[in-house]
C-alpha cells in the first residue's frame, strides 16, 4: 500500500515547525541523541547550543531526513515536521532551507559549477541541475531574488569553487532561500569566517528573521545567537540539558555546566559573548 506524502498545500495552518517525542538516533552503534522531546513553533527563532559532539549536527540531520530516529513499535512517529511524520525529501527541503558545511564541500566538488547553477540546484534538492530538468526563466528570477536577499547577487557568474568562505556562506543561504522556505536551518554557519564575514552573516540572519523566516541555529558560539533568537536549547551528551529564554540560559552557570568548564558570559545590549574563565 502506498503512503501519501505531504506537499506545501497540505501543511496544517497550526502545525509546529518541529515536534520531537522521545526521539533517539544511533550512529555507528553509538546513541548520539537520547529521547529528545521538544516542540518549535513556526516563527519561534531558536538556537541549539552546546559543545562539539553534543548532538547539534545530528539534530539538524534528523530534521532534514539525513538521519532517522529509532522506531518504536506501535507508537506514534517520534519526529514530525510541519505536522507530518512522512515527507519526500525534495518536498521537505522546499519547506526547510538548509545551510551546512557538508553541503558547501559537496558543491565545491562539482566541476564547472558557477554560483547561479549552485543556487538553481536548490530547486531540485541536488548538488547540480539534473540534465533532464529544464530551468525556467521564473527559476532564474527566483535565484537572483534569493542572491539579492543574501547580499550575494554580484557573485552570480563566479565559479563556486573560487569563492571565499564568507562568499560561499552567502551563496548557501541564497540556495536555501530559493524555494521561499518557511524556515532556515543553520548548522555552525560561521565556521571558517573572519570577523567581517561573520558580521555580514549575522546581519543577513537578522534581516531574514525580520522578514518572517524562522531561524533554527545549531552552534557552539553564543556570539552567533542574534537578538531575534529568543529561545535557547542547551544540549549535553545528546540530551536536552535546559530549554528556555536567552536571558536565563546565556549565563555563566548553565553554560559552564554544558561546556564542562568555567565560562564567563558578557553582554552588550542584546549581544552576548563568552570566553573560558580561569579555573
Amino acid at each position: 500500500m502506498s503512503v501519501a506524502v505531504p506537499d506545501a498545500t497540505s501543511v496544517p495552518a497550526d502545525a509546529p515547525l518541529i515536534e520531537l517525542d522521545r526521539a533517539s538516533v544511533v550512529r555507528s552503534q553509538v546513541r548520539v541523541l537520547h529521547e529528545l522531546s521538544l516542540r518549535i513553533a513556526l516563527g519561534q527563532h531558536t538556537a541549539i547550543l552546546g559543545p562539539n559532539g553534543c548532538g547539534k549536527s545530528s539534530f539538524i540531520k534528523l530534521i532534514t531526513r539525513e538521519l532517522y530516529p529509532l522506531a518504536r513499535a506501535g507508537e506514534e512517529a517520534p519526529v514530525r515536521v510541519l505536522g507530518h511524520s512522512r515527507w519526500q525529501v525534495d518536498r521537505l527541503r522546499n519547506q526547510l532551507g538548509i545551510v551546512t558545511g557538508d553541503l558547501s564541500v559537496n558543491l565545491a566538488d562539482m566541476p564547472g559549477l558557477d554560483v547561479e547553477r549552485a543556487v538553481l540546484s536548490g530547486f531540485f534538492a541536488s548538488y547540480v541541475v539534473p540534465p533532464h530538468r529544464e530551468v525556467s526563466e521564473a527559476m532564474r528570477d527566483r535565484a537572483r531574488e534569493a542572491l539579492q536577499l543574501a547580499q550575494a547577487l554580484p557573485l552570480l557568474q563566479r565559479p563556486y569553487a573560487e569563492l571565499s568562505a564568507g562568499e560561499t556562506r552567502r551563496v548557501l543561504i541564497a540556495r536555501a532561500l530559493v524555494n521561499r522556505p518557511q524556515a532556515l536551518l543553520l548548522d555552525e554557519p560561521s565556521t571558517g569566517l573572519d570577523l567581517i564575514a561573520r558580521q555580514h552573516l549575522l546581519t543577513t540572519m537578522r534581516g531574514l528573521a525580520r522578514q518572517g523566516i524562522t531561524l533554527v541555529l545549531a552552534t557552539h558560539h553564543i556570539e552567533e545567537i542574534v537578538p531575534e533568537i529568543e529561545r535557547v536549547i542547551l544540549l549535553r551528551g545528546g540530551h536536552v540539558y535546559a530549554d528556555g529564554g536567552r536571558a536565563e540560559l546565556l549565563a555563566d552557570a548553565p553554560l559552564s555546566a554544558v561546556f564542562g568548564g568555567p565560562v564567563r558570559v558578557r553582554r552588550d545590549g542584546a549581544i552576548y559573548s563568552a570566553s573560558a574563565a580561569a579555573e
